[in-house]
This record gives C-alpha cells, structure tokens and sequence, in this order.
C-alpha cells in the first residue's frame, strides 16, 4: 500500500485536503507510451529521458494512466472554483441530506485583501482591518464575520426547528461555509489545474490547496513526471516560490 494513501494535509482554518486512493507512477506513465509499439522499461535513465520527452513535446495521453483521489475539505466558494475544472469527477456532500456539523472559514484578522484597482477579478494587496465608517462599529472584519455567521447558523437552525426543509433553509447559509467532497483525476489534468491554481495571480483560498496537493503529494508519488513538470510546464509560480 502507498504511504501516501490516508494522508491528510490541514488547510486554512477548518480546511483539509486527504488522499484517499492513487493508481499508478511514473514507470506506469513510461510503460503506456512504450505500449505503442509492445517495448517495456529500459532501465532508469532510458526510461526517465522517454517521460522527460512525453512532457516536453505534449504527448499527453500517457500521464492520464496515472490516477488520484482526493477527500476535500474546503469553502464554498473554493469546491465552487475548483469544480470549474470540469475534467475532475466529484461527489459534493449535500445539505439537502444533512444538517449536521456547519463550519465557516474566517480569514485571519490582518489578512484581508483589497480589490485590485486594475484586475476586476482580482486582489491586491492588504486593507486595514478596522472600518472606519460605522459598519463594523469598531470591531475588524473578521470578529464582524464571524458575528454574522453565527446569526446566519441561527437563524438556519430556527427555519429547521419551524418545520422548513433542509432543501429550503440552506439558502440563507454563506459561501464561507465549508463543503466536503471526493474528486478523482488522471494525472494530466492535475498538472493543468496546478499549473492555474499555484499560479500568482489564483485566488490565495484555492492557491494553497493546489499547492498542498503540489507538494505533499504529487510530488512524492511522482518525482520525475514533477521534475519535468518544473522544467517544461512553468507559470511563473516557481519563480515565485525560490
């Protein structure tokens, strides 16, 4: 069994990130592209430069023989972005089943970023914490967050305890909110959704998932496929990283 299996990596908050399950390495990867003409591993070296090569020319169809599965704990808002990536299978926990165990992600109290005066889609930089115009009422944004999440669990819980169903009352429940779900992907399009996701310029909430994945697991199951992965699929994130 892979060491790896079982491992769970904690994010944000309240937030992890497990791996559940892996099928394949990266002789796997090497052994799929020699199946086009019936040849088998010739030996490390061999066998290394021929994975370098299929990355390098964007001979994609070998490094989806590769499998992962993940469980996720995450924000709303974050399962949201993530499941854009459509090539991923998922299965999200629904609130129309369950009620139980409502957390919500409340950024630290001197990490909340300004709207960037020239990404529309995009933050830039940090703000000061304390609103000065009334609607914090002298509290930071954080403690006022966190106000208000537990008015909204309240208020949810009051539409529970008046008969409303589960279906109905989760409505008023915020994107904060963290979700669960399982996600399974070949190893293909979980280096294009790295190579997005670890980029700069991605949302830090989901950045630093796709970074635990990077470096916590993909990396350790597969040393050569991430070494030609640095060498020939770089954004710019690993500038930024050394």
């Amino acid at each position: 069994m892979n060491s790896l299996i079982g491992k769970q990596i904690n994010i944000l908050d309240n937030g992890w990130i497990e791996l559940q399950d892996i099928m394949g390495d990266d002789l796997a990867i090497v052994n799929a592209a020699r199946a086009s003409f019936l040849g088998e591993s010739k030996g490390n070296e061999k066998d290394k430069r021929l994975l370098f090569y299929l990355m390098e020319h964007y001979h994609t169809g070998p490094f989806e023989q590769v499998e992962f599965k993940f469980r996720v704990k995450c924000p709303l808002f974050v399962a949201r972005q993530w499941m854009r990536h459509r090539t991923w299978s998922y299965n999200e926990l629904s609130r129309r089943y369950t009620s139980a165990n409502i957390e919500f992600y409340i950024p630290d109290g001197n990490k909340w970023r300004k709207q960037s005066e020239i990404n529309k889609q995009a933050s830039d930089g940090f703000i000061n914490a304390f609103y000065n115009n009334g609607f914090c009422s002298g509290r930071d944004f954080s403690k006022f967050l966190t106000f208000y999440c537990e008015d909204t669990l309240k208020y949810y819980n009051n539409l529970l305890d008046a008969g409303v169903a589960r279906e109905m009352a989760r409505m008023i429940l915020p994107s904060n909110m963290y979700t669960e779900f399982i996600a399974k992907v070949d190893a293909h399009n979980l280096m294009h959704f790295l190579s997005l996701r670890m980029s700069p310029d991605a949302q830090y909430e989901i950045r630093v998932y796709a970074e635990a994945i990077y470096e916590h697991f993909f990396k350790p199951a597969l040393p050569w496929t991430s070494e030609a992965f640095e060498k020939y699929r770089n954004r710019g994130w690993l500038v930024d990283k050394k």
